[in-house]
């Protein structure tokens, strides 16, 4: 029974170490074919010299991989091949390598490619006059210089760049450019997946389509669907408008973009500038919509004119655009401010509407406080609805409509009273300084004037009511008036001016909501809450292909490999670390990022 077993036990024995050669042979670099086989120990000491025929190409197996060529040089001591012209490597029947030379080592399953270098798996190819190829981690890599070229994606050229295969992502660094049918994309660091067309963009990058450029220093990009955002430094160029903002999403197929948190849009044709904290804008309809503290300036040589309300709508081609903005407008200029519920401004015309729109659901209008006001120096204009047109080519104010309810009120400039002039319509024209000229005052006009002398004395003070006035002003202040078709009028001292008569109908003094800075714009306007962003992760730099745990692998493998010497003499580290990788090993390929 003894014997039995001990039997049984050497024919185990036997089978592992048949099994453990078997395994030990299949690692070993195994030579398929070759045409010709020569030796030259003086300059190729340990080396076979194989070379092809006419009928086929040297063949090369190592594992699951294949490599054709018409030369090479097999150090069979160090599991290590050379191999020289028409180079064919394919891996796993999945990934075929060619170029005009290659050195390969059994033991670190590392590659190196040279000479017209392409790499190809199923759905991309890398061209590049020298290539890295890892087997075991199933990466490549070029330092060099390279192209990728993937489906419908595009093509991608960049100094250098890394294929990881398993999870089909590509990560490119300096001087990186994608070119495809719909758009062109440059940058400095730039991933790439393969499978979903997902591109991540980091550093200063521009992306470029027939239709806009956005620029932006962390972004992303579907090159599939053309969506996409951009962050850091934003900004997009469509045609004549550019928007800018801490965070801008694309649609490069309806042509559409939103804005978030710190938006400014500027029109360089109209020399123009919208503000804001949310934007979307649809370059087809020439739409912009901004809300969120919107603010639209129009910028003069001089003067700029600043509209301030909840809601700012830019519509129209930028000869005809129209600009609305919604719900307590507020404007302001260094020489005039305006409060109304909406502004309508028609920049073709010259033409501005200043609109009191009913209540929803009521019909009713406003109360006095809510409509339209005007405020010119030191007059006070207020109507149903106040339309000032400006002169297109000067860009100055020419003259103002205020129809029904007219009121214009004037501080009298030394006394405790009030200049007061209300009517069906008011008509006012400016002078070149933008100051009221004259107002004429048509139907039902009614008026009280403190009229002064040179001095500044108080002469009298003038209540009457006719059907037509006339005004004449300087220096924002009533020299001269004139009255048509008089009803009634008398002229009291002020001591005889009754206290009830003092104010006509509908008087309102509203100086103190009057914008006297850009800054009064926004005082009454609620706390401004802004969402927070939560953007794309920061930018993690290349691992270094040749990093520790590669040259640890190199390392381990050559010691193992000086094991299976009879006289315990070291293996060649130069065949087991090539030259190559020493030369490139350097203590970072990537380069920083902020």
């Amino acid at each position: 029974m003894k014997t039995l077993n001990f039997t049984y036990f050497l024919l185990f024995i036997s089978f592992l170490t048949a099994f453990s050669l078997d395994a030990q042979e299949k690692k070993k670099i195994q030579i398929e074919y070759s045409g010709f086989l020569t030796f030259d120990e003086v300059n190729f000491p340990g080396a076979k010299i194989l070379t092809r025929d006419e009928s086929q190409q040297v063949h090369i197996i190592h594992e699951n991989t294949n490599m054709w060529c018409d030369k090479a040089y097999f150090y069979g001591q160090d599991n290590f091949i050379e191999a020289y012209g028409n180079v064919r490597m394919i891996d796993s029947d999945t990934i075929t390598m060619s170029s005009k030379y290659i050195e390969y080592s059994g033991l670190t399953k590392l590659a190196f490619a040279s000479g017209n270098v392409e790499l190809k798996d199923p759905s991309s190819t890398i061209t590049s006059d020298t290539l890295h190829f890892d087997r075991e981690r199933q990466q490549a890599y070029y330092r060099n210089g390279g192209t990728v070229v993937k489906d419908t994606s595009g093509t991608i050229t960049s100094k250098i760049g890394r294929y990881y295969m398993p999870i089909k992502k590509y990560q490119f660094v300096e001087d990186v450019v994608l070119v495809n049918p719909d758009a062109t994309i440059k940058s400095n660091f730039f991933d790439f997946y393969s499978d979903t067309g997902h591109a991540y963009l980091f550093g200063p990058s521009t992306i470029t389509t027939e239709e806009s450029e956005t620029y932006c220093e962390k972004g992303f990009y579907d090159t599939k669907t053309k969506i996409g955002y951009a962050m850091k430094n934003a900004k997009i160029n469509y045609d004549n408008r550019i928007i800018e903002g801490d965070s801008l999403y694309f649609d490069n197929t309806k042509s559409f973009a939103s804005a978030t948190n710190n938006i400014k849009v500027t029109d360089t044709l109209n020399n123009s500038v919208a503000k804001g904290h949310y934007a979307e804008l649809y370059k087809v309809k020439d739409s912009l919509f901004i809300t969120k503290r919107a603010l639209a300036i129009t910028v003069q040589e001089k003067d700029s004119i600043y509209i301030h309300a909840d809601t700012l709508l830019v519509t129209g081609k930028p000869e005809k655009r129209i600009t609305r903005a919604y719900r307590n407008m507020k404007l302001f200029k260094s020489d005039m401010s305006a409060k109304a519920d909406s502004v309508h401004v028609n920049q073709a015309t010259g033409l501005t509407q200043l609109i009191n729109i009913a209540k929803l659901g009521t019909g009713a209008q406003f109360s006095a406080k809510r409509k339209p006001i005007l405020w010119n120096e030191e007059n006070q204009m207020t109507g149903d609805t106040i339309h000032m047109i400006s002169n297109t080519v000067s860009e100055k104010l020419d003259s103002l409509v205020v129809f029904n309810n007219a009121f214009l009120i004037s501080k009298d400039s030394l006394g405790t009273g009030y200049n007061q002039i209300s009517g069906q319509r008011l008509i006012g024209l400016f002078n070149d300084q933008n100051q009221l000229d004259q107002v004429n005052i048509i139907k039902n006009a009614e008026s009280i004037f403190y009229a002064r002398d040179e001095e500044g004395e108080l002469n009298a003070i003038d209540r009457a009511q006719s059907g037509y006035i006339e005004i004449y002003f300087e220096e924002g202040e009533i020299v001269e008036f004139k009255r048509l078709n008089q009803v009634d009028g008398k002229a009291y001292p002020e001591s005889k001016f009754p206290e009830k008569d003092k104010i006509l109908k509908g008087f309102d003094w509203r100086d103190d909501e009057r914008p006297k800075s850009v800054e009064d714009l926004f005082k009454d306007d609620p706390p401004l809450v802004l969402p927070k962003i939560k953007g794309m992760d920061d930018y993690v730099p290349q691992e270094d292909f040749f990093n520790n745990n590669l040259l640890e692998r190199v390392d381990d493998a050559s010691k193992q490999e000086n094991k299976k010497n009879s006289n315990n003499q070291p293996a060649k580290a130069s065949r087991n670390i090539p030259q190559h990788i020493k030369d490139q090993s350097s203590p970072s390929d990537t380069l920083k990022v902020k």
